[in-house]
């Protein structure tokens, strides 16, 4: 089994990147900070059991992507110690949570899901390029992972819990090689090609 750790040490080898650490173990004051945030601002912002309005025929994408501007703005308006913000470019990961002081930055991955079942086996993809890690966070680098869990009706979700899962070097998780193509790629590829 993989781990973030080996993870980024094989893809610095295929990206032919300088092998340097980008997941640290998360320190229990630190850890404990933003679980503290989180809980404080959950319980103010009253976000377990509030509806957020769903768009009409909302695909399940459009559905996590308005369940996580939600949660971020009824949080973000609570939070003492930290916020959430968007983090710029292409690739993992799409949101940054910020410690005010001193001005830390962890890489901030955010799902929704309808349950939490621990034996649900369906990929959520956490990362793949580093390119966004190295240019935009300075050792020591931690992930967090916001899982938002809800449950549907027609026209909003009400959001049942939130889970933190503070993402350690050792954290198992899957790993699968991809290749792909695109427009440009298959233009001006070597290969045969022919429109019909």
């Amino acid at each position: 089994m993989f781990n973030p750790e080996n993870y980024y040490r094989d893809l610095a080898k295929w990206e032919k990147q300088p092998p340097i650490p980008l997941v640290h173990t998360w320190s229990k004051p630190l850890r404990n900070a933003v679980e503290s945030d989180f809980v404080a601002a959950i319980a103010s912002c009253k976000i377990k059991n509030a509806n957020c309005p769903i768009r009409p025929a909302s695909t399940n994408q459009s559905i996590g992507n308005q369940v996580e501007e939600c949660t971020i703005s009824k949080l973000n308006s609570h939070f003492s110690a930290f916020s959430i913000a968007p983090c710029k470019g292409a690739g993992y990961p799409d949101k940054v949570l910020i410690q005010k002081a001193p001005r830390l930055k962890v890489p901030l991955e955010f799902k929704a899901s309808r349950d939490w079942n621990p034996n649900d086996a369906n990929r959520r993809v956490l990362t793949s390029s580093s390119k966004k890690l190295r240019r935009q966070f300075p050792a020591p680098i931690h992930h967090l992972l916001l899982t938002v869990l809800y449950s549907p009706a027609p026209r909003y979700i009400t959001i049942q819990s939130l889970r933190l899962d503070f993402l350690e070097p050792s954290t198992a998780v899957n790993v699968r090689l991809e290749a792909s193509v695109n427009h440009k790629i298959l233009a001006n590829g070597p290969h045969h090609s022919r429109v019909i």
